[in-house]
């Protein structure tokens, strides 16, 4: 019951923050694009999430194409494992094979490199 006790107040503080952010408008900075002014994989994350709790699926899409066409599948994979948790079962996550997880960081290492050369990939403003 720990681990679902921390899940709970992980996803609280995210949700918080997401709350707050869109208040005040401060939010925390990519290291990536403040130091070395490039897009990383994952910039554009949280305007994503603010996008989605507001249903514009449109424009969270915009913010990051890859993100967001992989999590049904990651929501899908974390609601299983909560309930593998839950009932003392084996979860599908143990099951996958490394290299999938080995491919996604390729595509997604692939897609970092291309949103700075490719502005429809870039994370709207």
């Amino acid at each position: 019951m720990k681990t679902i006790k921390r899940h709970i107040t992980l996803f609280l503080i995210l949700v918080f923050y997401l709350i707050i952010g869109n208040i005040t408008h401060i939010y925390i900075p990519c290291p990536f694009h403040e130091i070395l002014h490039i897009y990383c994989p994952g910039c554009g994350i949280t305007r994503m999430f603010i996008n989605i709790f507001k249903l514009d699926f449109i424009s969270a899409f915009k913010c990051n194409q890859f993100v967001f066409i992989l999590l049904p599948f990651g929501l899908v994979l974390y609601i299983n494992y909560i309930y593998s948790i839950l009932n003392n079962k084996k979860s599908w996550y143990e099951r996958i094979p490394a290299w999938i997880f080995y491919i996604l960081i390729v595509i997604a290492l692939g897609y970092g490199i291309l949103r700075n050369f490719i502005p429809v990939l870039a994370p709207i403003e």
